[in-house]
């Protein structure tokens, strides 16, 4: 399949589903916008602004509803976004993804007080997610060689939630995502 068909069909699971929201002010599409931009803002590398607009696809792919983490459910986002992606993309791009729930207790480990600047909804999620890491945990985390881009990744994400954010449209991210396409 050429690159921009499954950027196509990328982009129209966003359509379709975009609008959902997962406990913030912002719907996931929002989300993914206002997060690549600011790592664009940052002067990430294009590979990274592609791993901030995808972080949350995982949220897409399934039919749990948007208030799961109220339910007690952790749909392991993280996880199902990246197995999917990885069969499309570079590592570099999915690799971040796959890491930013991990990322996430990561930081509640290292910065405790980071904790009281998550979202409710974070907070509520990172329970669900297993918390804050242990020292053992962090320290496997940080053998990971995508580790730095997660936190950075995390950082971004956690920006992301600002209600009524002007951001580019998602097309503009078309040829950026059609380059780290490895099919």
């Amino acid at each position: 399949m050429a690159a921009s068909q499954i950027i196509n069909e990328i982009f129209a699971l966003y359509e379709a589903r975009g609008h959902r929201r997962y406990g913030e002010d912002v719907t996931e599409l929002q989300h993914a916008l206002q997060c690549a931009m600011f790592a664009q803002r940052a002067g990430e590398p294009a590979h990274m602004v592609a791993a901030c607009l995808l972080h949350d696809y995982g949220h897409l792919l399934h039919d749990l509803g948007e208030n799961i983490a109220e339910r007690g459910v952790d749909a392991r986002h993280e996880e199902l976004g990246a197995n999917h992606l990885a069969q499309i993309f570079i590592p570099q791009v999915t690799e971040p993804i796959r890491l930013h729930v991990a990322a996430k207790r990561y930081l509640c480990w290292r910065q405790p007080k980071y904790f009281d600047g998550l979202s409710e909804a974070s907070q509520q999620s990172l329970r669900l997610q297993g918390g804050a890491m242990t020292e053992v945990e962090a320290a496997d985390f940080m053998r990971n060689p995508y580790s730095y881009a997660a936190v950075w990744l995390r950082r971004y994400d956690d920006a992301a939630k600002v209600n009524d954010l002007a951001t580019p449209l998602l097309k503009t991210y078309r040829t950026m995502l059609e380059a780290f396409v490895s099919t």
